[in-house]
């Protein structure tokens, strides 16, 4: 299979050594020095750049008839019209903020946890993210997946970076040194507290999960998700 990389920073370089070392070809990589030469004869695309660049990315794709996995984050205020130009252009796209298999059993664990929680008013929800100090957005997308899985699960009905009021999830998010990403789901109450945890050691299992999402994506039409790759349905 033939794949573009659109995106070559450190998450890039270890996406290429998984994809060779799973036989397929690398036909572009990209960074902001480069143009798009060599898009058109892809198979398929990940993208994993920088917010800025994202759109721009993402709607090369579509218009050059490949489909395309995303693992930016900090971009979704331009989501609806990327999906817009996805289905105008018939295209095959996978956004997530992780790609982690690890990750994305979190989130169905999390979706779980917080359906038994709503029944519970003395516990409240909070949320803390740490990664290294490169990441350009906070919170993490993978934080606001979380708080997505709760407000959908439950009657909390946003996520705030602030000291949370009433309905809202607090999102505690720290940066320090190299930390690849771990994040941590609290319920608090004045007798005890529950807690589940997700640590990334490194990014083999983000990357090798964007491979993965390319190879199924490869030759399909249509919008998916993580849990359609994994058959967590």
């Amino acid at each position: 299979m033939k794949i573009a990389l659109l995106g070559y920073g450190k998450m890039g370089k270890v996406i290429e050594r998984i994809a060779l070392e799973r036989g397929h070809e690398i036909v572009l990589k990209k960074d902001e020095n480069n143009t798009y030469d060599g898009l058109s004869t892809a198979d398929v695309a990940i993208d994993f750049s920088v917010p800025t660049a994202a759109v721009s990315n993402i709607s090369a794709c579509f218009n050059s008839n490949v489909p395309v996995v995303s693992g930016t984050t900090g971009w979704l205020e331009h989501y609806d019209e990327m999906i817009a130009l996805c289905n105008e252009k018939k295209g095959g796209f996978i956004s997530s903020s992780n790609f982690s298999l690890g990750v994305n059993i979190f989130f169905g664990l999390n979706e779980y946890l917080a359906k038994i929680m709503n029944q519970f008013d003395s516990y409240k929800v909070s949320m803390e993210e740490i990664h290294h100090i490169h990441k350009l957005d906070a919170p993490s997308g993978t934080a606001i997946s979380l708080a997505q899985g709760v407000i959908q699960n439950s009657n909390y009905a946003e996520w705030t970076l602030e000291e949370a009021q009433n309905n809202q999830i607090h999102i505690e998010a720290k940066r320090i040194g190299e930390v690849p990403g771990t994040h941590t789901v609290n319920y608090d109450s004045a007798i005890d507290s529950i807690e589940i945890k997700h640590t990334a050691h490194n990014r083999e299992g983000f990357a090798l999960g964007a491979v993965i999402a390319a190879e199924w994506l490869a030759g399909k039409q249509g919008i998916f998700t993580m849990k359609d790759v994994l058959n967590l349905q």
